[in-house]
Order: C-alpha cells, then structure tokens, then sequence
C-alpha cells in the first residue's frame, strides 16, 4: 500500500467489498485496472448511520413484517376464504378497511384491525386447524353450485369453524378431502411444489399389466398435457377388474381418470386414501375429524425443504395422520395400503 493510501487509512464498510475484490488481483493477471482507493473526507470515514436511500427506496423485501402484507394473503391466513375468492369480493366491493372499501388484493397491511367483511369486523387469525372428511360420492367440492346440486357443505356436520376445502375431489370420486380453517395451509398443501403426495385406489374394469403401470413413474402426455411421475401399483384382480393404487404430487383436474382411461381401463369406483402423511383408514363416510395440533405442527416444520415422498422407499411411507388407527382389510373394498402390507415382489420392494 502506498504512503498516500496509508495517509487515508482503511476503506470504510460502504466500500470494502468491490475495492478489497479487484485491489487482491493484479492488474496483469486479469487485464483490468484495479479500483482507486476510496476517496475518504481528511477525518477519515464517516461514523454514524448510513443515509437513506433517494427516490423512496427501502431495503429489504417490500412485503416483509415492517411493510405488511397483501390483504387477500392476511384474510386468507384468517380463514374468510381462499386467495381467489378474496379476491372476487373485493370486486364486489364487500370488504371495507375503516369503512372505505378495498379496490386491489394487492394492499398492504401489517394487521386486519379495522378489516370489514360484508360489515362484520374480522377477528385475528387463530392458530390452523385441519380435519379428515370422508366425502362420499355424489358431493360437490364447492361453497354453492348455479346448478343445485348438493356440495360438500350441504352435509357437513354443524358446528364445524368456516373451513376450506384442500384441493378437490369430482362428483364421483369418494375419499378424503382435507378440509382448514387457514388459507395459507390450503395453498402449501395444493402446490405441487410442496411434492405431498396424494393415494388413490381406483377399481377399473380391462386389462392392464403391471409392466405398463410401471411405465408411468416416468410421466405421460395426453392430448398435449403433460403429467408427471405416477407411482402405479397392481394391488388385486377378479376377472377383469382390478384394484390400482397410484401415488402423485401434481393432482390435476381428474388425472388418475384420464391416465387410466388412456390405458384402456373403465374406472367404476376412485378413492383417495391418503393425503400426505393423513390417510383415509375407517372414518366412516360422511364424518369428520380433526387432526391434532401436535400432529399439524410437526408435519408443517417438515413440509419445506423435505423430500418429494415419492422418492422415498415404500418403508419411509407415514403411516399414520391425525391419531387415526391402521386402515384394516375389508373383503368387500379395496386392499389395505401397501404400507399397511409387505412390499410387492414384483416390485422389489420400493422404488427410488
């Protein structure tokens, strides 16, 4: 360092990082003149807080704590309803903020004090509550159809909180719906990204061999969709029905259906059994239960960051959801699941 640099003393933290990185190379080894030292004032650098940034620029995120967050995020948090129907409602014009109506889902607010739903005042999100419902057949996963026919809130039990379906389930199609008071538990749950699998049993009718069931872990195009990897298993024949259980993280609209029909099968019956680590096991059809907090806690700690279940050995498969008992064979219904039972051999066991 030269004696005019050591007259000015070290660089001060504004300017260490780009001087100290190009000041380390010489200059003819990377072809590049190195930066000038910085340029201090006589009494060295400036001690003090740094000045705020021109132009109204704030560091860091913008929908960070201190700034708040979007409305539709925090009322979805709160359990009035999803995202998107928030979002119609302030189309409507039915939620206010100190009575003066909201016109973007995209306002701030670091709280919903003074918040108005249809003139209500919102409460303070509670802590996320999930629970199991056995839809039956039959049922509608929707608030209200223009058609009338019957949805899954026209038989849901009374004295349940406003809950929120997670994802669907068709008309036809029996099983679990995981229903929660918190919107953004609903979303983590439906995004693929998040890899929680889904388990369905579907009893379809032609043939079918495990070999072109297999083939679908690698995914499969129809009618120029593209859907992903399906862990496929032959769980039981009779004649020329057969129990299929199938394993996935995307969920599309009515893809078990469409995959089979591709194969040439007829499904007569689908169930969903199992949605992540909550199953179906012997909830009656038609009930209700809620998982407990303990249970919820645990598995949102693990959501992010974990691996895609799919991937993990038929053994590492959770086997239980909500307090809920060991799913026991029936004669007259589908196999028990196969974390239930020893590994397939035809299947080696688990894949990876």
């Amino acid at each position: 360092m030269s004696k005019r640099n050591e007259r000015r003393g070290p660089p001060g933290p504004g300017h260490i990082l780009g001087w100290a990185q190009n000041s380390a190379r010489p200059a003819a080894t990377t072809g590049e003149r190195p930066l000038p030292p910085p340029n201090f004032p006589k009494h060295g650098p400036r001690n003090g807080p740094a000045r705020a940034p021109r132009d109204g620029a704030r560091d860091g995120p913008k929908d960070g704590p201190k700034d708040g967050q979007r409305i539709a995020k925090l009322l979805a948090r709160a359990g009035i309803a999803s995202r998107r129907e928030i979002e119609r409602m302030i189309e409507e014009r039915r939620i206010a903020i100190g009575g003066v109506a909201v016109e973007t889902p995209a306002t701030l607010l670091t709280s919903l004090h003074g918040v108005t739903v249809d003139g209500v005042p919102v409460k303070a999100p509670a802590p996320a509550r999930l629970f199991r419902y056995h839809k039956p057949a039959g049922l509608l996963t929707t608030e209200r159809d223009p058609k009338g026919r019957p949805t899954i809130y026209d038989r849901l039990p009374k004295g349940l909180p406003r809950v929120m379906p997670v994802g669907r389930l068709d008309l036809n199609t029996e099983g679990l719906l995981l229903l929660t008071t918190d919107g953004e538990l609903k979303r983590q749950l439906e995004l693929p990204s998040s890899g929680v699998e889904r388990t369905y049993r579907a009893r379809a009718f032609g043939e079918i061999s495990q070999e072109r069931l297999e083939a679908l872990i690698q995914g499969i195009e129809i009618d120029g969709i593209r859907y992903g990897p399906i862990d496929a298993n032959l769980e039981r024949r009779t004649g020329r029905n057969a129990w299929i259980e199938m394993r996935l993280t995307e969920g599309k609209n009515r893809e078990v259906r469409r995959v089979l029909e591709h194969l040439g099968l007829q499904v007569s019956r689908l169930i969903r059994v199992a949605y992540g680590p909550f199953v179906l096991a012997d909830l009656p059809g038609g009930a209700v239960d809620e998982v407990r907090q303990h249970d919820l806690v645990a598995f949102r700690k693990g959501l992010k960051g974990s691996p895609s279940p799919r991937f993990r050995g038929e053994g590492d498969h959770p086997k239980g959801g909500g307090g809920a008992p060991a799913p026991k064979p029936r004669s007259d219904g589908p196999p028990p699941p196969r974390s239930a039972r020893s590994p397939s051999p035809s299947r080696g066991g688990s894949r990876k």
